[in-house]
Parts: C-alpha cells; sequence; structure tokens
C-alpha cells in the first residue's frame, strides 16, 4: 500500500538521509529530484527549529513598496460607496485634490475589484472602428439632444433639451418641457443663445422638432428657422449613426447616472431647479476625463477674442472690386451678398473686411483670417461702409 508523505515529511526523510544514514547532499538531492541548495536549507532549519523549521514557509514578501497604505485604501473604497459611478481616474482626481498619499489609477482600480465593488468582465471594448473628433475652439458647434426620463409626481414624464459644446463639453442647454414640440425645443435654445452666444454650428439628429428637411416635400421647420436668421449651420447625423452626437449622448449617461437616478421629482420647476444645480456643478468643478481631468468651463473660457482690425475703412490695399467692409451685429453675424456669415459672439461690432470671390468668401480681421467660406449665393455684393452695413444687414 502507498502512503503519501507530507511536504514537511518528505524533507524530514531527506534530512535523515544525511545525518542518520550519512549519505551526501548530492546523493540526497539527487533521490528527491531537488537543488543540493534546497538539502542545506532543510538541514539548516532543522538545526535551528527541529522538526517545526521544515514546516512549509510563506513565500509572501516581506514588505511591497507599491502596496497601498490600508488607510488610503479605505478612503478609496469610502469614495466608491458614497459615489457609485466614479471610476478609479475620478478617485484619483479626488484624493489628489485632498492632499496626502496618492496612488496609482491601476492601483485604485486593483483595490475596486479586490473589494467586489468593479466588476473586471464588465469592462467594454472600445469599437476602434469609432474615431474621435473634436472642434478646435469653443463655441464652433454646439451638439443637441433631447432626452426623457424625468419622472414628476403626478405621474407625467419630462423632457430635457440638452447641448454640450463640442470642444469643451460645457453643458450649454438642459432644458426641461413637459412636451417635446417645436416651440419648446426653439425656447430651451433661444435659453442657451441668451446664456452663452451663438454658436457658429449645430449638430442634431433628424428628429421632426430639428428638421424638416426630409418631408415631402420638404419644409423649414421652426428651429432651422431660428438657426437660419441667427446664421447657425444647421447640421445632421446621417441615419442611424448615434455616435456621431457622440458627446450629447455621453452626457446623457453621465445625466442618467450621477443625477437622475429614477428620482421622482415634485413637479417640473423642481426637477428644473435641482438640475440647474447639478448642471452647474458639472460645468465649473466636476473634472472631465476626456479633456485631461478639468472642469468643463476650464476649456469653455480658453476661446481668444480675435484682434480688433482697422476701426475705420479698409486697408489701402483691401479697396478694389473685390473686397467690401462689414460689421459684424450683436450676435456677431454678417452678411455679404445675402449671404449670412456667423463669427461668433466675440466678433460682435467689429468691423472686418471680406474678400468675395466667384467660390469663396473669406473675413479678415486686421491681418488675421477669421472664416473662410463656400459662396452660396450670386447676389449683387454691395460696396458699403461699416456705419451702413449694420443697419442693413
Amino acid at each position: 500500500m502507498l502512503v503519501e508523505l507530507s511536504v514537511q515529511e518528505q524533507k524530514y526523510q531527506a534530512v535523515l538521509a544525511v545525518i542518520a544514514d550519512g549519505h551526501s547532499v548530492t546523493e540526497v538531492a539527487e533521490q528527491w529530484g531537488v537543488s543540493r541548495q534546497s538539502v542545506h536549507a532543510w538541514l539548516r532549519r532543522y538545526e535551528e527549529a527541529g522538526l517545526s523549521g521544515l514546516a512549509p514557509r510563506s513565500r509572501r514578501p516581506g514588505s511591497c513598496p507599491h502596496q497601498m497604505p490600508g488607510e488610503v485604501e479605505a478612503r478609496v473604497l469610502e469614495m466608491r460607496r458614497t459615489h457609485p459611478g466614479w471610476g478609479p481616474r475620478r478617485i484619483l482626481y479626488e484624493l489628489g485634490g485632498a492632499g496626502g498619499p496618492v496612488p496609482s489609477r491601476s492601483a485604485i482600480y486593483r483595490a475596486l475589484v479586490r473589494a467586489g465593488l468593479i466588476d473586471p468582465q464588465a469592462r467594454r471594448q472600445r469599437d476602434r472602428r469609432w474615431k474621435r473628433w473634436e472642434r478646435g475652439e469653443p463655441m464652433e458647434l454646439w451638439q443637441l439632444d433631447v432626452v426623457g426620463g424625468f419622472l414628476l409626481a403626478d405621474g407625467r414624464r419630462a423632457k430635457a433639451l440638452t447641448g454640450v459644446d463640442d470642444h469643451s463639453r460645457f453643458c450649454v442647454s438642459a432644458y426641461l418641457m413637459l412636451r417635446e414640440t417645436a416651440q419648446r425645443v426653439c425656447d430651451g435654445l433661444a435659453v442657451a443663445m441668451r446664456s452663452y452666444g451663438v454658436p457658429e454650428e449645430i449638430l442634431t439628429d433628424n428628429g421632426k422638432v430639428f428638421t424638416g428637411r426630409f418631408n415631402k416635400p420638404p419644409v423649414e421647420v421652426l428651429f432651422d428657422r431660428v438657426c437660419r436668421e441667427n446664421g447657425i449651420s444647421h447640421r445632421l447625423t446621417e441615419p442611424r449613426s448615434p455616435t456621431t452626437t457622440g458627446k450629447v449622448e455621453r452626457f446623457h449617461r453621465t445625466l442618467r447616472t450621477e443625477f437622475r437616478t429614477d428620482r421622482v421629482f415634485a413637479d417640473l420647476a423642481t426637477a428644473q431647479a435641482e438640475l440647474d444645480a447639478w448642471v452647474s456643478e458639472y460645468n465649473t468643478r466636476r473634472p472631465h476625463s476626456a479633456i485631461a481631468m478639468v472642469p468643463p468651463i476650464q476649456r469653455f473660457r480658453q476661446r481668444a477674442e480675435p484682434p480688433r482690425g482697422p476701426t475705420t475703412a479698409p486697408s489701402p490695399e483691401r479697396t478694389g472690386d473685390d473686397w467690401v467692409c462689414r460689421r459684424a451685429g450683436a450676435n456677431g453675424v454678417i452678411s455679404v451678398s445675402w449671404q449670412q456669415i456667423c463669427l461668433g459672439k466675440a466678433a460682435a461690432g467689429h468691423q472686418v473686411d471680406v474678400h468675395v470671390s466667384d467660390q469663396l468668401l473669406q473675413v479678415w480681421d486686421g491681418n488675421q483670417l477669421l472664416k473662410t467660406v463656400p459662396r452660396t449665393s450670386r447676389g449683387e455684393v454691395r460696396k458699403k461702409n461699416a456705419s451702413i452695413a449694420k443697419i442693413e444687414d
């Protein structure tokens, strides 16, 4: 009958073979299939502690310089439990602001996995077919959409017109409404423009409140009209392409997980007040992982005001028939040959020179080229000075 020996018993048999039977260390090592160093270690431990010295020992290192201190790990877990929507990157940001030792983001992730607060299998793999894109300056493009799910105490559900600035991720609109009508959507857009100015472009999906271009026959809905009258280029996504407006869709996910969380609001006014407070926190304090962990307001305020150009007449070299002078209106819009060009609110009141060719319109402010757009109108180009342009345009 075969008897299975424990590791400790095997080591003891090897030690006895050297001490009692007189075999050499080399012979015992070959017999037991171990190195001579192992046999010498067993002999030393047996001499120091007897049979207990041959018991299996932990291979865990005595110290680990990369191990997170216990008090720091406790703070990490408490932050996660208090704010379930915070991931390792946000927790690292908050720890850095609080002072004291700051672990790495990977260490925070491992601590959350050990505590069962993150499921490593639930991590989504990014689709490499998607291409990230971003406008170079604030107010160049707003992404707008409508999201629902705001439950009121009387059983009704409100919706919100949401909008984010493409460059800064700054929330420019979070306007609640009981019904998604064209008038309500445009009311929300008007509130946003009165608060932050007129963007150069707006990107939306093909919803009926946003556009009537796909109607038969096509019609101009109120939203399209508001964009046209304010010199805004209204861009539409391709059908069934929600990733085109990915920034506002990502904002919706944050809105659901950090604000709404399926709460029931007393009434529409209460919901709007609480939403406004959350948006203020989102814009001014909450770090955004897509913009180097800074609050969106830091990027939104980075827009440099264009340098002021000449205040009277165009430069001498810009007095030919292919040059005209315009002064931007209060909304930053100029008009050339009945074609409106939005320069942004920062250009309001500025006098600019426009070079007119058969294909393009180039807008100059002093020696800086502000904008180049295709010429879409073939109407008469009137040579007028800036004081008249402000009235007639």
